[in-house]
């Protein structure tokens, strides 16, 4: 059995160029649907919302300086909670575009919020609201993120201060009955 890659899998930090403006949301992963991702409904199942959220997510770890050798110098991002809204169906082909918007963040943890959007059509298909904590990989406990990803982050932040927040954002689940 192989291990989830991502398709940023092997691609180094870039840098961090703070000359230029940090795009709010930001857009950092776009993908078609594949046949692989479909169900028996014949649209994209549960599993890969997630797995393209989560691509979308790895995108925005390399963005801020967490990529394999950050990783493999002990540290890293581990998910804590992650909810996701299915809005419409997403077919094979469907072209996806994926934002992302940092809602908070703390000295170790981020909550951060995903638009997936059908290219195409410019439907939102889905949402996906998550909580994330950076971990000390040696230690197995959270950690504080290093000053340099803090920075980066922190810039984030004041980038996306300004933008609304879904409604959706802290909403309970449940059944709500009349």
């Amino acid at each position: 059995m192989s291990r989830v890659t991502t398709p940023n899998e092997g691609k180094p930090f870039a840098g961090w160029d703070w000359a230029r403006p940090i795009p709010a949301p930001l857009a950092l992963h776009r993908t078609p649907v594949v046949e692989a991702w479909t169900d028996y409904n014949d649209h994209m199942t549960e599993s890969a919302f997630l797995l393209v959220f989560g691509d979308s997510s790895d995108a925005f770890f390399r963005l801020i300086g967490v990529d394999e050798a950050y990783r493999a110098a002990g540290s890293s991002i581990y998910t804590m909670e992650t909810r996701i809204r299915n809005l419409r169906e997403a077919h094979i082909g469907d072209p996806l575009a994926l934002t992302l918007q940092l809602i908070d963040h703390d000295a170790k943890r981020l909550h951060i919020f995903h638009a997936m959007t059908n290219e195409a059509s410019g439907e939102v298909l889905a949402t996906a609201e998550q909580i994330l904590v950076h971990v000390d990989m040696q230690a197995g406990r959270s950690s504080p993120f290093p000053p340099e990803i803090a920075e980066r982050i922190e810039a984030i932040a004041k980038a996306h201060a300004g933008l609304p927040v879904a409604a959706t954002v802290g909403v309970p689940l449940g059944i709500r009955r009349r």
